[in-house]
């Protein structure tokens, strides 16, 4: 469906069904240079268990009209200004790389609005590195073979995918191929540029769950601690899981168990 946000239509993705504001509501957030369809198999298992689901495409990706956002607290903003547009009083937010910055920063602002936080592949601060940031400004070919190489775990990267004769770096390659020049660029500098993570944290009052990717190099299991224990010292508390050979892609890497973790959380 599209709604106006701010006067610029925003493209969301419901799973597959209506969305029914009577239903819990689960709000997935995508990455940097990405849109809404990283989410396709958790949003359609989300769907059809009991939840209504909200999967926009952030403003300047996908089917999204205007510019991309510059900066993390700007985005989470204009997320609660699309919960407001759909009349949205009480969600949960599920937010993948770039995506769990824009819902952790969306959840402090929301205070009791949000009742659950899922943050998948994150970690705060989330440097960038300068030759990424570079690459995505003036070379997206390159910016993009080096976020395929860094994204997937061997297995994937030789081929294994839990959807038989896709090419999980391939589908990846077309997706970022879509977004218009200078997306990918703005979504890096503005995670690179987010250093608010951990204080932001502290402040969360509704209980969190973190994923990791065992096989993670983009945000390692490792580099989460300091993001894991603000939040289990918040007032929500949180819990930590990792996913057993997965990369950092893990919506495609291992739909099934991050689906299962985050329908078991939400209850």
């Amino acid at each position: 469906m599209d709604i106006p946000v701010n006067h610029q239509l925003t493209r969301i993705y419901t799973g597959g069904r209506s969305f029914d504001r009577e239903l819990p509501t689960v709000v997935l957030i995508h990455g940097a240079g990405h849109d809404h369809s990283v989410w396709n198999y958790q949003a359609r298992h989300l769907a059809h268990h009991g939840y209504g689901v909200l999967v926009p495409d952030l403003p300047g990706h996908g089917a999204s009209h205007g510019t991309p956002l510059r900066d993390i607290d700007a985005m989470a903003s204009w997320l609660l200004d699309l919960a407001d547009a759909v009349g949205c009083t009480r969600m949960r937010l599920v937010g993948h790389s770039m995506g769990s910055l824009i819902a952790l920063a969306a959840a402090a602002k929301a205070g009791d609005q949000v009742e659950r936080l899922v943050l998948v592949g994150s970690v705060a601060p989330m440097p960038v590195a300068p030759v990424l940031i570079d690459a995505a400004r003036d070379d997206r070919d390159r910016a993009h073979a080096m976020i395929n190489q860094w994204s997937y775990s061997p297995a994937a990267q030789l081929g294994a995918s839990a959807t038989p004769g896709t090419s999980l770096p391939g589908t990846n390659q077309r997706l970022m191929e879509r977004q218009p020049a200078g997306v990918l660029a703005t979504d890096l500098q503005a995670c690179n540029a987010w250093l608010d993570g951990l204080e932001v944290a502290a402040a969360i009052r509704c209980p969190t769950l973190l994923v990791c990717g065992e096989r993670d190099q983009m945000t390692p299991a490792r580099a989460v601690k300091p993001l894991c224990d603000a939040l289990v010292n918040a007032a929500g508390g949180a819990r930590m899981m990792t996913l057993p050979g997965a990369g950092h892609a893990m919506m495609a890497e291992s739909p099934r168990a991050l689906s299962d973790a985050i329908g078991k959380f939400l209850k």
